[in-house]
């Protein structure tokens, strides 16, 4: 979340980055203002009565010393009804405190300054791009057309099991998928510098409120509970992301500095609940409930999060190069950024296939925004707490690397030739004909 002072000193600033965003969070501004303006007196009338209490008490034990009996309960009286004022101002604050925390939750991260301005992916900037689009002497199959010929997918099988939105790998197509997911941890571990860790794969509400996910945008994801008790709903969720339970490991903590920067790699499957209403019925893999991603997570100062933003970003496009792959590098503009995000940079592959980019990696810095809500800090040289920037990205995203890879790739005798850094996962180098 913000800093609460960045509102109070500055609201003209935050309703200005807010604005930029073009979905209206600007008009939060005011209302945090005015609650917040509530709390504060709330709590320094309390402060004062709690004064006037303790003063009252003193005088008590003076008069109880000096015989004064009627005197004394006189001011005693005079303390309960004190106290009694004073437990209902904290009531009435802890109300105000839930309030201002709720619209504090509400509002988006600010965009970064080198962000630009726009309301949608139209606006866009391309910011590079890397190789070629592969000329094919033939008319490009799809990967649908792909995956059925060569049985790398059974997609009627897999909405028999769950419905519409989710996956069957069978044969080279679950070892194809199980090498690209293995090449990308070795690749990230060991020329990269992360440190593997492999997350629960279910969470709490507090990790998806801590990345910026819930309470906005809580009726996308999955809720789970164990048999029929309905009552425990909203308890535990699946991971729409590793980012959640990755971004999460430190909450709540104190780091050294001499810690970051922190370099988190996982595999995770990843379930998302909206990609029905995006028209999932269609078929093949671009848009699917259930997804296996590799994440990139970074804890760092916030002097150098940008610099680690640009290497991690580097991380993400290094995939892509190994494997021979065409994409461009877009930096979102403020419109079509992530509620958590201050800056994104996407990478989008294209797949001759679909005759597109496809949207591969999101790369974020997501500043102080995360740290906040999940309260982690760290302790500077100097003894002081402070938050650290949080950055998130894509290592990459499947099963759009699986499609963009087997179009790609694809031969005209219908086979697909496998990139020689997937070779020795796969121990051949074409699958098909």
């Amino acid at each position: 979340m913000l800093d609460i002072r960045l509102i109070r000193e500055r609201p003209d600033f935050v309703r200005e980055r807010l604005a930029t965003r073009g979905a209206g969070d600007e008009t939060l501004v005011e209302k945090v203002l005015q609650v917040d303006e509530r709390r504060r007196k709330l709590l320094a009338e309390v402060e004062q009565l709690k004064a006037q209490r303790n003063r009252a008490s003193k005088e008590i034990g003076a008069l109880m010393a000096q015989k004064k009996t009627e005197e004394a309960e006189a001011k005693k009286s005079e303390t309960r009804e004190l106290g009694d004022r004073i437990s209902a101002l904290d009531a009435e604050t802890r109300t105000c405190e839930s309030e201002l925390e709720t619209l504090m939750l509400q509002i988006p991260n600010l965009p970064h300054a080198s962000v630009p301005v726009g309301r949608s992916a139209e606006e866009n900037a391309v910011i590079r791009t890397w190789g070629e689009k592969r000329e094919l002497p033939f008319k490009p199959r799809t990967h649908v057309e792909l995956c059925e010929a060569l049985k790398l997918v059974d997609f009627a099988r897999a909405a028999k099991l769950s419905g519409s939105g989710f996956i069957l790998y069978t044969n080279w197509g679950a070892k194809l998928e199980r090498a690209l997911i293995h090449f990308l941890l070795d690749l990230h571990t060991t020329e990269h510098g992360y440190t593997e860790v492999s997350p629960p794969f279910i969470v709490g509400p507090q990790c998806l409120e801590g990345v910026g996910q819930f309470p906005k945008f809580k009726d996308q994801y999955y809720g789970v509970v164990e048999g029929d008790r309905t009552e425990e709903l909203g308890k535990l969720y699946l991971i729409p992301t590793a980012e959640t339970p990755v971004a999460n490991i430190h909450r709540e903590e104190i780091l050294k500095e001499d810690q970051l920067p922190i370099r988190y790699c996982a595999y995770t499957p990843c379930f998302r609940g909206e990609a029905g209403a995006a028209g999932v019925g269609t078929r093949g893999m671009i848009r699917v409930h259930q997804f296996d991603k590799v994440e990139l997570i970074k804890v760092t100062r916030p002097d150098n999060g940008y610099a680690e933003h640009e290497k991690m970003l580097a991380d993400a496009e290094r995939v892509l190069q190994l494997l021979g792959l065409h994409y461009r590098v877009v930096l979102l503009c403020t419109g079509d950024m992530g509620f958590a995000s201050a800056k994104t940079y996407d990478i989008e592959v294209w797949a001759p296939g679909q005759g597109s980019f496809l949207e591969v990696s999101s790369v974020s810095n997501c500043e102080d925004f995360q740290a906040r809500r999940m309260n982690l800090r760290f302790k500077t040289a100097s003894g002081e707490n402070r938050f650290p920037h949080v950055l998130n990205g894509s290592g990459t995203a499947l099963a759009r690397l699986f499609v963009a890879l087997i179009e790609t790739c694809q031969q005209a005798d219908g086979s697909i030739a496998i990139p020689a850094p997937l070779q020795p996962y796969l121990k051949t180098d074409r699958i098909g004909a």
